[in-house]
């Protein structure tokens, strides 16, 4: 049977159990609701269903299965892959399932599946509470937090993961099951790190934490100083405290020239933090400073005008130990060669207490202390570009840094053609992530982030 049958087939199934606007062939809306962060996705699901409840995800799950449909999973949409959107499969589409609980006293909150970060931080901040998040408010939180979850916080409260407390998810069968420590604790041990290759989380609990006011914001160095900030940068991070947790990267301006951010971000005492930003500024003579206080939510648009939808783009990561003169050089010839003023490298400082976590306490492969580096290259969508060389820059840079990375890399990030990176990125936990896979997903239903398929 054809995918387009079979999708007829399952819409058909599904009449009986949802309404009409949430199951959609191609046609009407359909070219809507496919739309997701990059517009270089040109895959064409056969069928999208809308969830709006864990039993609309349960008939989902029962009718691909049934009719022959591979399945995927749309939350955020922020993947830069698409792997939100299965070509020819069914999408599970929880973008109508955000909704945020808190728990004040207990200090949790309760999001559905479609929830995003900028949901989350906006329902906890009237109870003066904030969560571990990324560093950009439109990112889906579960997405974000199966595979991993670096942020401003991770310094002083870990991993979005390390704050995972519980999970409801729908399995390959179609059965609801509710995990955490004590249920089905193998489970809740690979969704930290697994990422969504288990079933579709309808829903999870995270811990949140007090707020603070933080000390966020920019500081701009000419590119002239590109290598000796990086270097100073390297000395200052290897005793950052917990509260201090800077991302630091290139970026380019209107004019495709390029220079160098640190996106700072401090939690802690506001004298201190102040003392903090200015050793940071002393790395160079800034183009640019602007750092003051500011709540978590505001934090996290700094990155808005850089991450628009509907851009193209295409991303490799790596991870290094630190700044070495290897890195800088290799780092320096990336921005040397932006090929789009679109393009860039975040860098995240992972440290404090999301390296204290022991290795085998969660899927997590990699908590020594390190630097996560991502090369994501960005272009309009225009008639004459194609991507090509916009690509072939991130590929380069990827392989120019290979020699000096740590082994694997980020799954967030890894595309699926990163196989070599796949088999390493899990470190100690690969066989018991692959056996946990097998127990619980035996046929591979679910592949929203790539797993190690072979060796230890």
């Amino acid at each position: 049977m054809s995918s387009n049958a079979s999708a007829v087939a399952a819409a058909g199934s599904l009449a009986a159990e949802l309404d009409p606007g949430q199951v959609l062939l191609p046609g009407p809306g359909y070219d809507e609701a496919r739309q997701i962060w990059n517009g270089a996705v040109e895959h064409r699901p056969a069928l999208i269903v809308r969830a709006e409840t864990p039993t609309n995800v349960q008939a989902a799950v029962r009718a691909a299965r049934a009719n022959g449909l591979p399945i995927s999973v749309r939350g955020g949409g922020h993947d830069w892959a698409g792997r939100a959107l299965r070509h020819d499969g069914l999408v599970i589409d929880l973008t109508r399932m955000r909704h945020v609980a808190v728990d004040r006293d207990a200090q949790v909150a309760t999001l559905e599946g479609g929830a995003l970060a900028a949901d989350l931080i906006a329902a906890a901040a009237p109870h003066n509470l904030t969560a571990a998040t990324g560093t950009v408010g439109a990112v889906g939180m579960v997405g974000l937090t199966l595979a991993g979850g670096y942020g401003p916080l991770a310094g002083k409260h870990g991993l979005a993961l390390d704050n995972l407390l519980g999970a409801d998810l729908v399995l390959a069968d179609g059965r609801l099951v509710t995990v955490d420590a004590t249920h089905e604790p193998e489970l809740f041990w690979a969704l930290r790190g697994g990422g969504g290759n288990f079933g579709v989380v309808t829903a999870m609990r995270v811990r949140l934490h007090p707020a603070t006011t933080l000390l966020a914001g920019f500081i701009f160095f000419p590119w002239s100083q590109a290598a000796d900030v990086f270097h100073g940068y390297a000395a200052l991070a290897a005793t950052a405290p917990d509260e201090l947790t800077a991302q630091i990267g290139v970026l380019a301006g209107p004019d495709g020239n390029p220079f160098v951010y640190l996106a700072p971000a401090w939690s802690g005492d506001p004298a201190q933090g102040e003392r903090a930003i200015n050793q940071l500024e002393q790395l160079g003579t800034p183009l640019m400073s602007q750092v003051a206080p500011m709540a978590h939510a505001d934090m996290l648009r700094l990155f808005d005008a850089h991450i628009a939808n509907g851009r193209h783009y295409a991303g490799r990561t790596r991870s290094v130990k630190t700044f070495t003169p290897e890195v800088i050089s290799a780092v320096v010839r990336a921005g040397d060669t932006l090929t789009s003023p679109l393009s860039g490298m975040p860098i995240h400082h992972f440290h404090g207490a999301a390296a204290r976590v022991p290795t085998v306490a969660t899927a997590f492969g990699n908590r020594q202390e390190h630097l996560m580096i991502e090369i994501f290259a960005g272009w309009e969508p225009t008639d004459g570009d194609d991507g090509a060389r916009h690509r072939a820059w991130s590929d380069s840079v990827s392989k120019s840094l290979a020699p000096f990375a740590l082994p694997g890399g980020y799954p967030n990030i890894l595309g699926p053609d990163d196989h070599e990176q796949i088999q390493q990125a899990y470190g100690p936990n690969a066989a018991r992530l692959r056996a946990a896979k097998q127990r619980f997903d035996p046929d591979g239903v679910f592949s929203a982030t790539a797993l190690p398929v072979s060796g230890s």
